[in-house]
């Protein structure tokens, strides 16, 4: 797609505009600051200059919205992104808490033919090793099951999960020794007020709270 000419900072806002409106109705810019870890008055700016460029639009009150310009922006990022983080995964052997870094690196500078090609070859995947869906080329989203966080669901055999909403390296690799990864069958015992309890693969754990809002499952029993 022909886009404006963009630095990486500004795609990256754009991107993270786009994943906080999935959790969000409202994207402040106390949350970018958060996400994008720089001082307020840096956001601001920034999102004054995506205004002028009519890839973003800010009202008092009702956040940072995408236009349609910026939104297809977003979505050719995190395309690049994701194809990133399945190729170096599947074909290059790196684990799944290294690859969000790695392709945060080569998001950017990547052309439409490697990415063309790196989709041909994985046989244009859905969804990366998070469970993050894939854009298309078309630059759609592809559908998804209906997934909500652990914490939401009440007691059943039959839980799948579907994605980890979280880049941190050591919450990653906690989730991978105890098998909670994108794809894995658990049972949802109880649900308490220290975290959740959970069997997996014949080993039971207690799951906190905060980590166990971070993995979006679907309830397959109904």
């Amino acid at each position: 797609m022909k886009k404006p000419r963009l630095s990486e900072s500004q795609e990256d806002y754009l991107k993270e505009i786009f994943k906080l409106r999935e959790l969000n109705e409202t994207v402040s810019m106390q949350d970018l600051a958060r996400k994008l870890d720089v001082r307020p008055p840096s956001v601001t700016g920034m999102i004054k200059k995506l205004c002028a460029m009519n890839l973003v639009e800010h009202e008092p009150y009702k956040g940072v919205q995408l236009t349609e310009t910026g939104e297809k922006i977003a979505l050719e990022v995190l395309r690049h992104h994701r194809l990133l983080e399945l190729y170096l995964a599947r074909h290059l052997n790196y684990s799944w808490d290294e690859i969000h870094e790695e392709a945060e690196r080569l998001e950017h500078v990547i052309s439409e033919k490697f990415e063309a090609a790196i989709a041909d070859l994985m046989d244009h995947p859905t969804h990366d090793p998070h469970g993050d869906p894939i854009p298309t080329a078309e630059l759609e989203i592809p559908d998804s099951p209906s997934l909500v966080p652990l914490p939401s669901l009440k007691a059943a055999k039959s839980i799948v999960i579907g994605r980890v909403m979280t880049q941190d390296k050591d919450i990653l690799s906690l989730l991978f020794r105890l098998d909670l990864t994108p794809g894995q069958e658990i049972e949802l015992i109880k649900n308490e007020a220290a975290g959740i309890r959970v069997r997996v693969n014949g080993s039971q754990y207690l799951v906190p709270q905060t980590i166990a809002r971070l993995i979006w499952c679907e309830n397959t029993e109904t």
